[in-house]
């Protein structure tokens, strides 16, 4: 068996270009920017940005084109492709490319795309805060022990 998955959180480094094909399809593309922050081995923080180039398709381009801004964190997954073609001056050109299957827009609703000056909590994050975790304990519940498990 076989896997192709690409999982991708980052910011738009563009606005979505919605196109339609000769047959009627429509056809999204945008790149998204993501950072990796490291220590050098000189002591300071270095920073690599990659970028990558993101493909809806159908329904999810209209989306993507409707609700995606320049700045705009979303995660994104889907399958990489690679396409090849002979440019205009005859030389092989190749593009490698997440051809989206699934997002999930990051920012919070009513927010203008652009980064806020300071951390701000999106819908992510403050639904992430609601969750509650293994350590609290939660009111009329008793305490599992290891000899109250039946296996």
């Amino acid at each position: 068996m076989d896997l192709n998955k690409a999982l991708i959180i980052g910011r738009l480094t563009r606005d979505p270009e919605l196109r339609t094909t000769p047959q009627g399809t429509q056809v999204c593309s945008f790149s998204i920017a993501t950072n990796f922050v490291y220590n050098s081995p000189t002591g300071g923080k270095q920073e690599q940005v990659e970028y990558h180039n993101i493909v809806a398709w159908r329904k999810l381009a209209e989306i993507a084109s409707q609700y995606l801004k320049k700045g705009s964190r979303v995660y994104v997954e889907g399958r990489i492709q690679t396409r090849s073609w002979d440019g205009a001056d005859g030389t092989k050109k190749n593009r490698t490319e997440i051809v989206l299957e699934n997002m999930i827009m990051l920012d919070s609703k009513g927010s203008n795309a652009t980064p806020a000056a300071g951390p701000a909590k999106n819908d992510f994050e403050s639904s992430l805060e609601q969750i509650p975790t293994i350590n609290q304990e939660q009111p009329g519940e008793e305490e599992i022990s290891v000899e109250d498990i039946p296996f």
